[in-house]
Order: structure tokens, then C-alpha cells, then sequence
């Protein structure tokens, strides 16, 4: 049993890339987060409700070599999560640095799912809010679809806060929620 005191979180390089690819990458979940838009007299409004769903409903999430490859330049961060002997991946964190608004985007904090539960995703969370700091950045935002409940509770216990969502914004047209927290 591989515990959050049992690994190693250290840079990735290009040769991790297929073994992250290899990790069990899909979720559970029976809530969804649903939105609606609601338009009156030129006045906006928009919500998000958890819905349960009637079933439990299985996603594949979608691991993308080419977000891993982005992140592999230095003003970038992918962040692997290995055994201590490193024989093992247990899972890994994709962020873009946009320095011009100073931010750290993070795209994929992934943990394989016989590894869930045990704060590896946190410990990644975690050094990659100090490696933003480090950067100057002023600000950490993670982006997830809304039917990956499982993570937006992640994003709120880790304290990060809702700051807002894009319709269109995935390939597949998924709807993206971005939870945001200040490094200051």
C-alpha cells in the first residue's frame, strides 16, 4: 500500500509521459455540477446546482500527450507522482504558466484510481502552488468539466474558489468550471 509519505513528486520528463498515459484515468461520479442561463429584461443570470444523477455514471477522462508535452519546458510544470523507488507512476499535474496575467493554469491533476484518496492529488496541488510562487505568479486556476464532480469537491476542499466557466471550452464542447486561488 502506497501511502502519501511513500512516494516522490519530482519533475516529469518526456520519457514519463507514456506511463502516465497509462494510468487509469477514469472516475465515478453521481452528481454533476448542472448549469442554467436564465435572461430577463437584459439581466444575466447563471447557475450551478449539483444534480444527483440516477445513476452512477462512469467517465473516461481525457489524458492528452500533447497537454503533457506542453508542459514540459521550464516555464511550464508536470509534476510526477512515483514510488520512492520510482518504479511505480502514481499519477501527475499538467500547469501552463500565462505570465502576462500571472497566472498558473493547471489542466490535469491525475491520480491513478487505486491511488485515490490517499492526498497525492493535494501533495501535487500543493507543489505546484509553491512552484507558481516561485514563478511570481499571483494566481493558481484549475479548470475541470462539470460533470467531474469528484474534482470540483477536490478544487473546493483544497480552497480553491468557483471564479467562473466557459460553455465551449473543451474539444468535445464540455463545459468548464475554473476554481481560482490567490498566491499572495
Amino acid at each position: 500500500m502506497v501511502t502519501s509519505s511513500g512516494l516522490r513528486i519530482r519533475d516529469g520528463q518526456e520519457s514519463d509521459i507514456p506511463r502516465c498515459l497509462e494510468l487509469d484515468h477514469q472516475y465515478e461520479t453521481d452528481f454533476v455540477w448542472q448549469m442554467s442561463v436564465n435572461e430577463e429584461h437584459g439581466r444575466w443570470q447563471v447557475n450551478f446546482s449539483p444534480q444527483r444523477l440516477p445513476r452512477t455514471l462512469e467517465v473516461a477522462y481525457a489524458a492528452d500527450e500533447a497537454r503533457m508535452q506542453l508542459a514540459l519546458p521550464p516555464e511550464h510544470a508536470f509534476l510526477v507522482a512515483v514510488t520512492k523507488d520510482g518504479a511505480e507512476t502514481l499519477g501527475y499535474l499538467t500547469l501552463r504558466q500565462d505570465a502576462a496575467h500571472g497566472i498558473g493554469w493547471v489542466q490535469d491533476v491525475v491520480v491513478s484510481r487505486p491511488y485515490r484518496r490517499r492526498r497525492i492529488g493535494t501533495r501535487l496541488l500543493n507543489i505546484a502552488r509553491q512552484w507558481a510562487k516561485e514563478q511570481h505568479l499571483q494566481q493558481l486556476t484549475v479548470e475541470t468539466t462539470t460533470q467531474n464532480y469528484p474534482a470540483i469537491l477536490f478544487c473546493q476542499q483544497a480552497g480553491l474558489q468557483f471564479c467562473g466557466y466557459n460553455d465551449r471550452y473543451f474539444p468535445n464542447h464540455d463545459i468548464a468550471t475554473f476554481f481560482s486561488q490567490s498566491l499572495r
